[in-house]
């Protein structure tokens, strides 16, 4: 079968989306080979992922957003043309016209933008409903990235449940296999000289991270001396308030900003613990690459979060400081039970590999009607 992937997000500035684009993409090209994957627009050899910038060079990226503009304006043949060959067209919201003499499918990554709209940009609100009315309606399969998220696809867009295939993204590898030396490396490039919690995430409202701010600050002032909170992550939509606490000094606080990478496995590694009070997530890319890496991880009790940690987190209310503040004294003060998480985690954290997810993604696409 020749399966098309619309991999613009690989041009665009963009998390976790982009994450999941690029590794699917090249372990179904690996692992799927009953199929064939080529990419959309014409990005079939892709460079080193980046969250901030294209994979690909500027002169190589210009063209192919020109022709992903040009095949966007309306009524615009084009797409016919070019799927012509194709027996699957995987959409992805960045597409307005896509083609509809081709099988067509999707990828349902979380519901925020209805959910919670208020937490995105109009623009992107719109993307999500152009998407929902021109893709998610009429394709003939769909993926979620996690039974929540499939649960909420069907009661908020009225989609045929039987149409949707629940397949958990993977780990990068190297989460797996973090040894000693880059943990080392990464903490001393980073300057991160005492023990620390870490974030890892988009500085956004989302994101939730005033409320670990907030409950770092109340922490006993022996576990402030003890242990720096790290945030790393860009800069996204409406972090002014944010970003201005996290530039404001407060003893013990730092943001790395964006980490490459190649470093944020020594850096996920080489924490005491991961904390993501995220209020909604589709899946939580941060949270499963902490548990592969072995750190006991805090998250929310919300959304796909208790689905993909199950056990292997302590889960918090997002919207109570004390809570989140009181799991934080307990896990920093028990190594017993920093421990059971790290290895109840790493076990839950093998189901969540790229490999699996090419290959339930290759008998998804068998199956299409």
């Amino acid at each position: 079968m020749r399966i098309c992937v619309d991999a613009t997000s690989l041009l665009l500035r963009s998390a976790g989306v982009k994450n999941y684009v690029y590794h699917w993409v090249r372990a179904m090209q690996r692992d799927a080979t009953e199929h064939t994957i080529t990419s959309y627009p014409l990005l079939d050899h892709a460079g080193e992922l980046n969250h901030e910038a294209s994979v690909l060079s500027v002169w190589q990226t210009l063209p192919r957003l020109a022709l992903l503009h040009l095949m966007n304006v309306r009524y615009n043949p084009g797409m016919e043309y070019l799927m012509s060959k194709v027996d699957v067209f995987h959409a992805s919201n960045q597409v307005r016209n896509p083609p509809k003499r081709t099988r067509l499918t999707g990828t349902l990554y979380d519901m925020t933008c209805l959910l919670m709209p208020q937490n995105h940009t109009a623009g992107n609100v719109r993307a999500e409903k152009h998407f929902a009315d021109k893709v998610l309606s009429r394709a003939d399969g769909l993926i979620a990235i996690s039974n929540h998220t499939r649960v909420d696809a069907v009661n908020l867009l009225g989609l045929n449940p039987d149409k949707i295939a629940v397949i958990y993204p993977g780990v990068p590898q190297a989460f797996f296999e973090v040894t000693p030396a880059q943990v080392a490396r990464a903490t001393e490039k980073y300057g991160l000289a005492k023990p620390y919690i870490l974030f890892v995430g988009t500085v956004e409202p989302r994101k939730n991270l005033d409320l670990l701010l907030d409950a770092y600050e109340r922490l006993p002032a022996s576990l402030r001396e003890e242990f720096d909170l790290i945030a790393a992550g860009p800069i996204g939509w409406a972090a002014g308030s944010t970003v201005q606490r996290l530039a404001a000094g407060t003893p013990g606080v730092r943001h790395l900003g964006y980490v490459p990478e190649i470093d944020l496995p020594g850096i996920t590694a080489g924490a005491k613990a991961f904390v993501y009070p995220s209020l909604y997530e589709g899946f939580g890319f941060p949270v499963a690459q902490s548990m592969a890496a072995g750190v006991p991880v805090i998250t929310s009790n919300v959304s796909s979060l208790p689905e993909v940690a199950r056990d292997g987190a302590i889960l918090v209310d997002p919207k109570s400081e004390a809570e989140l503040r009181d799991a934080l004294v307990r896990l920093l003060t028990s190594p017993s039970l920093q421990k059971q998480l790290a290895t109840k985690g790493m076990e839950i954290s093998k189901e969540y590999t790229w490999q699996v997810a090419a290959r339930k993604s290759a008998e998804f696409f068998s199956g299409l009607p």
